[in-house]
């Protein structure tokens, strides 16, 4: 009798032990006519998510087994595979491009500034009206010529007001990071640009209307209608912004993505003005060293908002850094370039409680000295990441290699 009711108890355990498991699905999205991999695309279960790299690889972990995946990505059909077959790992997606014909739009003489103005006013109703706290990947490198010299990872909790608030109580704080910096003299160069993790507070420019979406900035821009675009199934107009006056700081040529029937901003991209050098440079330079020459080449911002139940929320931001530098009485200059990448992976709605400022990431702090080196194999554990590309894990190993022997 001992013996049968061990074996039952044993039975009863067993499916809690495996349920218990971690589940990790994976793969790789290409385009399905032309077979190449796709970046930042979008892919989930429920409210877990992460992007593609690069490579158009992924990887996501989750605490039980899914049914499906859904998969999004900006002019592609949206795309629920089913894992009924069992198999998550290895998966191989392939996304069809989409093309729309957009109803008539119901803005009068297709005033495309006026359909921004309406988005702005209906945010209150669109984005989310509650406290939350977003669990986020973050990752920033910096590269000379071809070949990475910098790269630090972390993930993030980002604590968010309600987005009819402004962003003056929300945090973020470094749950846990790591980096690694090249072991070349000659690698080092000192500068720091715009960037690190307060960024996902800064840039998500729904909420931080001071820094766009405000009548005093956006009368500096020209509006027109572009090609329209589907997200997530969902039709999107799309208004491009142009500057059309002269101001005394740099200015933006900008692509508004705005859901066609609930009129919330879907997802925003802006290049900035190159045009004046110095204007630029006052952009995207924080500090140099003095005897280094600074010349600015591109600064471009990506910010996407995820709709799930009924409301949008900031899902992804990457700032791309491309500056060239060089030193007096040197004939030739260098080529950088740095960015900084942030995906939210998961939230959290109830019980949700503000980062306090001295758990908080300044601004002013440098990501890298708040991290450790790079060390643990097994550092992410059970948290959700972008995977880092082929030529980004190779740059990784070299610099640990290197690190180890020195």
């Amino acid at each position: 009798m001992t013996m049968k009711r061990l074996v039952l108890i044993w039975m009863l355990l067993a499916p809690m032990t495996v349920f218990a498991q971690q589940v990790v699905v994976s793969g790789v999205v290409t385009d399905q006519k032309t077979g190449e991999p796709l970046r930042q695309v979008s892919v989930s279960v429920g409210r877990v998510a992460v992007v593609t790299n690069e490579d158009g690889d992924f990887t996501l972990k989750l605490s039980e087994m899914p049914s499906t995946v859904h998969v999004s990505h900006v002019g592609y059909k949206s795309q629920r595979v089913s894992l009924k077959d069992g198999q998550t790992v290895g998966l191989r997606i392939r996304l069809v491009p989409a093309s729309i014909q957009l109803r008539e739009i119901v803005v009068r003489n297709q005033n495309a500034r006026e359909l921004v103005d309406i988005a702005i006013d209906k945010i209150p109703e669109n984005y989310s009206k509650s406290p939350e706290l977003l669990k986020a990947f973050y990752r920033e490198t910096a590269m000379k010529r071809k070949h990475y010299i910098y790269v630090a990872e972390g993930v993030e909790d980002m604590y968010k007001t309600p987005y009819n608030r402004s962003t003056a109580r929300d945090r973020v704080s470094i749950v846990k990071g790591r980096r690694l910096l090249s072991q070349k003299q000659g690698d080092t160069l000192g500068i720091k640009v715009q960037g690190g993790p307060v960024q996902a507070v800064l840039m998500d420019l729904v909420k931080n209307r001071d820094f766009l979406l405000n009548k005093k900035e956006l009368d500096c821009y020209d509006f027109s209608l572009g090609v329209p675009e589907y997200i997530n199934d969902r039709e999107q107009y799309v208004v491009l912004m142009e500057p059309q006056v002269v101001t005394t700081y740099a200015l933006y040529h900008g692509k508004l993505y705005i859901d066609a029937e609930r009129l919330a901003f879907t997802r925003i991209e802006l290049d900035l003005d190159m045009r004046d050098k110095d204007k630029a440079t006052q952009t995207m330079l924080v500090k140099k060293p003095f005897g280094v020459r600074f010349k600015p080449r591109e600064l471009s911002c990506v910010v996407d908002y995820r709709y799930e139940d009924g409301v949008s929320r900031i899902s992804y931001l990457r700032n791309t850094f491309r500056f060239n530098c060089d030193w007096k009485r040197r004939l030739f200059s260098t080529s950088f370039t740095a960015t900084c990448e942030m995906a939210v992976t998961d939230r959290q709605t109830e019980n949700v409680k503000p980062i306090a400022n001295r758990s908080s990431f300044d601004s002013r702090d440098s990501y890298y000295d708040k991290v450790e080196y790079f060390l643990d194999p097994e550092y992410w554990s059970n948290y959700n990441i972008i995977e880092p590309s082929e030529s980004l894990d190779k740059a990784i190993k070299r610099l640990v290699s290197k690190y180890k022997r020195n």
